[in-house]
C-alpha cells in the first residue's frame, strides 16, 4: 500500500539546520526547486492497494538515492 508522506513536525532545533547547511547547498536547492509528487503517479500501479504493509514513502526513498 502506498501512502503520501505526512507533513513533518519540525522541532525547535530546526534553526540549527539553517546554520549548518549552507543556503547554496546542492541538495537544499534540489529540494526547493523540484516537485517530487510526480513519483506517486509513476509508481501508483506498482503497489497493491488492499493488502500488505504500508510502503515507505516513494519520495523519501527517491531522495535517499540522491
Amino acid at each position: 500500500m502506498i501512502q503520501k508522506q505526512q507533513s513533518m513536525i519540525f522541532s525547535p532545533f530546526m534553526a540549527i539546520y539553517d546554520l549548518v547547511i549552507p543556503k547554496d547547498n546542492l541538495l537544499r536547492k534540489i529540494n526547493e526547486l523540484i516537485d517530487f509528487s510526480f513519483l506517486y503517479d509513476e509508481l501508483k500501479d506498482k503497489y497493491c492497494l488492499d493488502n500488505g504493509r504500508n510502503a515507505i514513502d516513494p519520495i523519501r526513498m527517491f531522495k535517499y538515492l540522491l
